[in-house]
């Protein structure tokens, strides 16, 4: 579930709360917030998926340069098979044979260490975009549930003096 539904959904819910009589406040059912804020905790961390397709696409980009230097590797095998089909020719068939799958196991090493190098950079930026939005979402909520705890306490502290007024009233009045 996306985060900025979520968000608004904490909105409505403070909107359609019941107002308290006295003050600015309103009673909102607790457990109601307590879900919502669970379900914000769960929507946070989309990055941590998005950090596995980058994981993935990484293993994906080794694997097609693994392909790569395979295919580069069979040519060569096929291009040694053929010079050694020339008789007058197999010393520099094999010469260039050598020479073909040197450059194509260099290429291989170089696709794997491009794939890792990318793939690093992805999780790298994934996992701090993940953990700046973890932080500003957990930021909001806290600072969501401290206003909600002001209103709460602002409640309590109006029944409490309400309480104590209608308790002094009634000492004060004499029996009949």
């Amino acid at each position: 579930m996306d985060i900025l539904h979520l968000i608004d959904r904490l909105e409505e819910i403070a909107a359609e709360a019941r107002k308290v009589p006295l003050g600015g406040g309103v009673i909102v059912q607790k457990q109601a917030i307590l879900d919502l804020v669970d379900r914000m905790r769960v929507a946070v961390p989309r990055e941590v998926y998005d950090a596995r397709d980058v994981i993935e696409k990484r293993d994906e980009v080794i694997r097609e340069g693994e392909q790569q230097a395979k295919d580069i590797l069979d040519n060569a095998h096929e291009e040694l098979e053929r010079r050694l089909a020339q008789t007058e020719t197999v010393k520099a068939a094999h010469e260039r044979a050598r020479e073909i799958i040197a450059q194509g196991e260099e290429r291989r090493r170089e696709l794997v260490t491009q794939a890792e190098e990318q793939a690093r950079g992805r999780l790298d930026e994934a996992q701090q975009t993940s953990r700046t939005e973890m932080r500003e979402a957990d930021m909001y909520a806290l600072q969501t549930l401290r206003r909600l705890e002001e209103q709460l306490d602002g409640f309590l502290s109006t029944v409490r003096n309400g309480v104590d007024a209608l308790e002094q009233r009634a000492a004060d009045r004499p029996l009949s």
